[in-house]
């Protein structure tokens, strides 16, 4: 029988997402749990799941299009996951349709196999869109490359494997320096849209998620008492200790060290300290919250999704890296669930992996403080009276007045700088 695919409800508080791009054509065969198609909202880009196995018979909200949440999106054909439904550009070779009046095999046979793309056009592999961004990248035809994925789709890890086999050149897919730069682990730098003009100005809608940033940015700046504050804060031990235990940390638990832990660790320590800052407001109330969920901003080429690492308290420095890694990987490859956007009670935001020395961000809501982190680059600073090189860099916390007051705020961010400048944790 057919099954409906409908615009899941992704949060409760969000009303409608956007088609960005259906995976499959009409007249292709999915299978049950297959990405069948990308949805934006507010909160996620995300790969929506078949709900069903059988023919993509139908679809009624094209690409792009924004419709409420419950909609019907389109049809899956149960019933003819057992016949053969050759996808619209199937190749001359490929298994013919029986004819409408032939009776049905006694036999199911098997779906044809998905049509072979050609050279140039690897959007027809079954990939992530992160996956599609490392193949431009470094001009690789995905076609050549094995997926070893539900279906054969292309995961990271295999065109990582291609890449690491072939010995190419060109952009690495995580890019590392002698220093890592603050942030969210391997950030790809978001492409700026390409405007062709077709005369003195072009108009451009806004994407759904671009929409909804907008909308949720100015309601903060209406909701909450802005006030900035910021301090220097010296790196320097965390840069030697990092450049004394990369090579074993990555090797021992194969990932990265980054400096993203230590900030997400340091913010912790402050919070348990200071708790108002883990609060939210509703009325003439103040909520405060035991579980320290952070959130790390992560820059995406549609714009910015802050995934959170629950239970943030809960986690030692090893913990808190994998989480880290995690969300981040998950955002780029709209692999989050709504529950990974959710709950946040702290957020911290990278301006600095640009190469941003200061910044001011907006609280994100119901949330009453952001960290900002600038780049961490070696300045002249007077230390005995002499003039030293040290590694530095600006945190600036923004906090909502309503219920932190200059002064709270001010200790808040010393106790990040003395854990920060006096760093005793392990990290192996």
């Amino acid at each position: 029988m057919p099954t409906n695919v409908i615009m899941p409800q992704m949060g409760e508080s969000i009303a409608e997402g956007t088609v960005t791009k259906w995976l499959k054509k009409i007249g292709e065969r999915v299978e049950r749990d297959e990405p069948l198609l990308e949805i934006s909202t507010d909160k996620v880009d995300a790969e929506i799941p078949s709900p069903a196995s059988g023919i993509l018979t139908k679809i009624m909200v094209k690409e792009n299009e924004t419709v409420e949440v419950n909609t019907v999106l389109g049809l899956i054909d149960g019933e003819g996951a057992a016949a053969e439904a050759p996808a619209p550009e199937q190749t001359p070779e490929a298994t013919p349709k029986a004819p409408a009046s032939t009776a049905p095999a006694t036999a199911p046979q098997a779906p044809p196999a998905p049509p072979t793309p050609s050279a140039g056009e690897p959007e027809k592999v079954r990939s992530s869109p992160l996956v599609r961004r490392i193949a431009r990248e470094h001009n690789i035809d995905l076609s050549l490359v094995k997926g070893t994925g539900q279906g054969g789709r292309v995961s990271k890890k295999d065109i990582l494997a291609y890449l690491a086999g072939a010995g190419s050149v060109g952009p690495a897919a995580e890019p590392t320096q002698p220093v890592p730069a603050p942030g969210s682990p391997a950030a790809p730098s978001p492409a700026a849209p390409e405007i062709v003009f077709s005369g003195p100005t072009e108009i451009v809608p806004m994407t759904a998620m671009r929409r909804q940033i907008a909308e949720n940015m100015t309601a903060s700046k209406k909701t909450a008492a802005h006030v900035t504050t910021v301090f220097e804060v010296e790196m320097t031990r965390i840069t030697e200790l990092m450049e004394k235990t990369a090579d074993e940390f990555e090797h021992r638990n194969g990932l990265k060290l980054t400096y993203t832990p230590f900030f997400v660790r340091a913010s912790v320590g402050a919070l348990k300290a200071f708790p108002v800052a883990n609060s939210s407001v509703e009325g003439t109330n103040i909520i405060y919250k035991r579980d320290i969920n952070i959130g790390v901003a992560v820059a995406l080429e549609t714009g910015l999704i802050v995934p959170v690492i629950k239970h943030a308290d809960e986690m030692n420095f090893l913990g808190t890296a994998r989480a880290v890694r995690d969300v981040a990987d998950r955002a780029r490859t709209k692999r989050l669930s709504v529950d990974d956007v959710h709950d946040g009670t702290f957020t911290i935001t990278n301006p600095g992996v640009f190469g941003s020395l200061l910044g001011t961000p907006i609280i994100l809501q119901p949330q009453v403080a952001i960290l900002g982190v600038g780049a961490i680059e070696k300045r002249p600073v007077i230390r005995d009276d002499a003039i030293a090189i040290r590694s530095m860099v600006y945190l600036a916390l923004s906090f909502d007045h309503r219920v932190i007051d200059g002064a709270t705020a001010d200790q808040f961010m010393a106790r990040i700088k003395t854990i920060l400048e006096n760093w005793d944790d392990s990290v192996l």
